[in-house]
């Protein structure tokens, strides 16, 4: 993957237009981000307070944020929350039927304490998008690129559904 700004991993300084081995940003970040992501959403609906719930998820979303920036670009990143918010309904419902695991429900919570969960699931479906188009190698491609995005919407779509109407 080609890099929209610089960084150091491993010790090893790129620079904006470099190659950087996806096989390592996808791991590190899936990862990485799954374990603060879960951090965060326990702290949000397990009663934390507020404060620390935003001091400690907003600082990783921010870090998380600079990063995407780097590797993904301004555009990308810009459009990852313009999708957000059009995707909302996906959000919730996939929030609500996490929550309806331990009884709960998004309703349950001011909808102040949604913010970190939510802006979480944002961040982890892009990157999960982005690898989807890196393990297909379609990202130079736009004819393969654009079938594989519609795939990748069409599955969503589907799963959004089908985890609502489940929990529903």
């Amino acid at each position: 993957m080609r890099l929209h700004g610089s960084m150091t991993v491993n010790g090893r300084a790129y620079s904006a237009g470099d190659e950087i081995p996806g096989l390592f940003v996808y791991p590190f970040f899936l990862i990485h981000m799954l374990a603060f992501g879960l951090s965060g959403f326990i702290l949000a609906y397990s009663g934390a307070p507020v404060e620390i719930v935003f001091m400690h998820g907003g600082i990783a979303i921010l870090v998380y944020t600079i990063f995407y920036l780097a590797i993904f670009g301004l555009d990308e990143v810009k459009w990852m929350f313009i999708n957000a918010g059009l995707g909302l309904f996906g959000i919730v419902s996939q929030i609500d039927w996490i929550l309806s695991l331990f009884g709960k429900h998004v309703g349950d919570f001011p909808w102040y304490v949604h913010v970190v969960p939510f802006l979480y699931f944002v961040l982890y479906t892009f990157l999960i998008r982005h690898a989807v188009l890196d393990l297909l190698g379609v990202r130079d491609d736009e004819a393969n690129r654009k079938r594989a995005e519609y795939g990748y919407i069409a599955v969503s779509v589907i799963f959004y559904l089908a985890t609502h109407f489940i929990e529903g």
